[in-house]
């Protein structure tokens, strides 16, 4: 018992677009790790050279259009929170990544099958 034209061409269609739209949100999301990869590199470079001043340096923080003196100690911790919650925020994108790459290859898979069970 074979599937009539239209359904298997509608079905096609419909597992072509599942494979377009996965590919779209890859690139969004490689997109998304490469700046919150950019943004841990600066983090880190900051933090190393506030590690480099002595204790009695003045650290300033921008808030809005001005700077306003912080204390080292809060510089660093909010330095380090912002660090870890980037990679946290890698790691669940890796999480979706490796989903939609998933998704992607087995919409290609069963594309592949459909064409050849009706090329029989």
């Amino acid at each position: 018992m074979s599937i009539p034209n239209e359904a298997l061409q509608k079905l096609v269609q419909e597992i072509e677009t599942q494979a377009i739209t996965a590919q779209r949100e890859i690139n969004v999301v490689k997109a998304a790790i490469a700046s919150k990869q950019r943004d841990i590199r600066m983090l880190e470079l900051t933090s190393t050279e506030v590690k480099q001043l002595s204790k009695d340096t003045k650290v300033y923080e921008g808030v809005g259009k001005m700077f306003m003196q912080a204390p080292m100690n809060n510089v660093q911790t909010r330095l380090a929170s912002e660090t870890a919650e980037l990679k946290s925020d890698i790691s669940s994108l890796n999480k979706k990544l490796h989903y939609l790459e998933t998704t992607h290859k087995n919409s290609r898979e069963h594309i592949d099958q459909i064409f050849k069970s009706s090329g029989r």
